[in-house]
């Protein structure tokens, strides 16, 4: 055990609680398509600087990643998941070099920031019915994908209304999203190796931490598809808003 501290930097019931974390924001994945990011980095953020909690939540979307990615590939809008996820691959460089030279106040506040604006944007009208994102829209959504996958660990902001907003089914919106975060956190982990704060110490606490995010993911991919869409829409909108609550509240605190 003193070992295990001694490496890690904290000790075994914080470990335990990272991990219970890590459980219920892939759970949240599972079922949703995103959100471990959005409600795991936060909570990170309370047990180490943020810096390294975006860090190993990139890492850990990254070995999650190419669970089930077959039946995702296939599944997702892939004329618009393709192309928002290689832009963001290629900015999220940018993100990090920005998080890099951030006080860790001022991240917290940004990530924040970052939370309560997803929530907004969900809430935003449905375009109309048979509508396809222009070109714009498309390099929009994967610049400021690929940032904020740099910067806070959270793809998922831009990417989520861009597809809750669609007249999609549930599992294309979620096909498509889980192949865009899987291609972020690629670019993500590279770009935390070029930037020098991808440690070995974080890359051993996402080892540790696979397995209850495995098991959380596999639990909530059991239960997706068992809700009609508008139910999982509405689930959808109330992870968002708890995550950005509760990002508020830390911050305040």
């Amino acid at each position: 055990m003193t070992a295990l501290y001694e490496i890690l930097g904290f000790a075994p019931l914080t470990l335990a609680g990272a991990a219970a974390m890590t459980f219920g924001a892939a759970y949240v994945r599972g079922l949703t398509g995103f959100g471990m990011a959005i409600i795991l980095v936060p909570l990170l953020g309370l047990i180490i600087p943020p810096a390294q909690a975006v860090v190993l939540g990139i890492l850990l979307q990254l070995l999650i990643g190419p669970v089930g990615i077959g039946l995702i590939h296939a599944g997702a809008d892939r004329q618009t998941a393709l192309p928002i996820g290689l832009i963001a691959m290629a900015t999220t460089p940018i993100g990090m070099a920005v998080l890099d030279v951030t006080r860790p106040d001022v991240a917290r506040l940004l990530i924040t920031v970052v939370a309560v604006g997803a929530f907004v944007a969900v809430l935003l009208p449905k375009q109309p019915e048979g509508h396809r994102p222009g070109r714009g829209a498309v390099i929009g959504t994967g610049v400021a994908s690929g940032i904020l996958t740099g910067f806070a660990a959270m793809p998922g902001p831009p990417v989520v209304p861009f597809y809750l907003r669609r007249h999609l089914e549930p599992r294309v919106a979620r096909a498509s999203m889980l192949l865009i975060f899987f291609l972020t956190s690629i670019a993500g982990t590279a770009a935390a190796l070029w930037v020098g704060i991808a440690t070995q110490r974080l890359f051993l606490i996402a080892l540790l931490l696979f397995l209850p995010m495995w098991l959380g993911n596999r639990a909530g991919g059991r239960h997706f598809g068992r809700v009609p869409p508008h139910v999982w829409q509405a689930m959808v909108a109330v992870v968002l808003g708890i995550a950005a609550i509760s990002a508020v509240v830390r911050l305040l605190n």
